[in-house]
């Protein structure tokens, strides 16, 4: 059975979308999802979800996978599956079960890609793919004493066809197949084929839809309340605990640091068992798995911690000199300090908020809002903003007051409404400074 939401629910949620449909249309973003997404009961669940993203105006390249289908093929050939670590060893018998399993499973992706029935999702939708031998490739060689044969690596793939496809309104699909000047066939990772093609492309996003749940690898225990984390935290993860991480999630993740490292902004990772996740993912603060980020490309929005207190007296320092905001000590940032979030790039706290428990918990104030003077204007103050309603919501608050003598605008456009100073839980309204004379704002947090 299936649920409707409410007209109001329905209205809000397509306007917390609106700032990620602007941000991504026209933006190239490479999917890579495995073979064991297309197998799934609800595979046709993400091809509608990509037929959306594509009516949004995303510029899509797929690439699929294929491990469990060319597994499957070799079973049925009566082969013996042979693997050096985990790369597969590709002999001639093994190549043909290789090229049997892509060839039918693209064929497979590509007729529902053509879908377009009224009494679907993707009615109308009108999908053109387009692709052919866009990765040159060249083998593995020798490991270990072991020749892999067949097995190869990317090296390179055809931006400049697939832009042209890209621009005429196509969606690329890519195989995990690539050939040599020579005419020769290679089974290739189709994390590998993502990755270079997403570093090729300069793409916007690479997003690795994944058999496992990466909200449950080791990756997520440092990626804060977003589910953010720095290409060189990813990286040093693979270093000290890689041993906790199965194969393959490990080489989700070299695979996302080695894009970072050569330009692609951010990486998503995101588990394909739950439906919608890559809209969710993409279109909702939220989100719904990991994303590793370029050190020098992405500002983080975190929980502050004891380290970030110097950043946060150096922000507000000017802000209190000028009287919008109400001076605090490092003794009392200190204490504090659990309740603040900051915006941090590349090392600088450029926006910081605290979100204060009032009363009985029911209630809080938002205070100490301030966005570093060169980075104002980008809605870094509203990210914060969201960022503690969510905090809000997890601990039970129902109500946010905010108190302000320079900016009621900003905060009615953010949905506070003006209310009296008796509004406020005792506690804080007999703090209140009527000297002052702050305006009270109150915004109701939906369960």
């Amino acid at each position: 059975m299936t649920t409707e939401a409410s007209p109001q629910s329905f209205v809000s949620a397509l306007r917390a979308a609106a700032p990620y449909v602007h941000a991504h249309h026209g933006r190239v973003f490479v999917l890579c999802f495995g073979g064991e997404a297309v197998s799934a009961a609800d595979f046709d669940a993400l091809i509608y979800d990509i037929a959306l993203l594509h009516s949004l105006g995303v510029q899509l390249v797929l690439v699929h996978g294929a491990r469990p289908q060319i597994s499957a093929e070799i079973a049925r050939s009566g082969l013996e599956a042979r693997f050096h670590g985990n790369l597969r060893i590709t002999d001639r018998p093994t190549l043909d079960c290789v090229t049997r399993a892509v060839g039918a499973l693209r064929s497979d992706i590509e007729a529902r890609l053509s879908t377009s029935l009224a009494s679907t999702p993707m009615g109308g939708a009108r999908l053109r793919t387009a692709g052919g031998n866009w990765v040159t490739a060249r083998p593995v060689g020798v490991r270990d004493g072991v020749d892999l044969e067949h097995t190869g690596e990317v090296r390179r793939v055809d931006a400049a066809t697939m832009r042209e496809a890209l621009a005429a309104r196509q969606i690329v699909l890519l195989s995990p197949l690539g050939y040599s000047p020579s005419g020769e066939i290679f089974n290739l990772r189709a994390e590998d084929v993502a990755t270079a093609a997403a570093t090729a492309l300069r793409a916007d996003k690479l997003v690795f839809v994944t058999p496992g749940e990466p909200r449950a690898w080791p990756l997520a225990e440092i990626a804060g309340d977003a589910g953010q984390i720095p290409a060189s935290e990813a990286r040093a993860l693979l270093n000290d605990s890689g041993e906790r991480l199965a194969a393959l999630d490990a080489d989700y993740i070299r695979s996302a640091v080695t894009a970072c490292t050569a330009g692609v902004a951010r990486v998503h990772l995101i588990g394909h068992a739950e439906d919608g996740a890559v809209l969710r993912e993409l279109y909702t603060r939220d989100g719904a798995g990991l994303f590793v980020h370029a050190d020098d490309a992405y500002e983080t929005t975190r929980a502050a911690t004891i380290d970030d207190i110097g950043g946060i007296l150096a922000l507000i320092a000017p802000l209190e000199t000028d009287g919008k905001l109400v001076p605090r000590s490092r003794e009392q940032l200190e204490l504090e300090i659990e309740h603040f979030a900051v915006t941090k790039r590349d090392g600088l706290v450029i926006a910081c908020a605290a979100l204060l428990p009032l009363g009985d918990g029911s209630a809080a104030e938002l205070a100490c809002v301030a966005v570093h003077a060169e980075y104002r204007g980008g809605g870094r103050a509203a990210a914060l903003l969201a960022h503690l309603e969510t905090r809000a919501r997890r601990q039970g608050i129902a109500s946010i007051f905010a108190l302000t003598t320079a900016a009621p605008h900003w905060f009615i456009e953010h949905g506070f409404a003006k209310t009296a100073p008796d509004a406020l839980p005792v506690a804080r309204r007999e703090l209140y400074n009527y000297q002052r004379n702050s305006l009270v704002l109150q915004k109701t947090i939906p369960a």
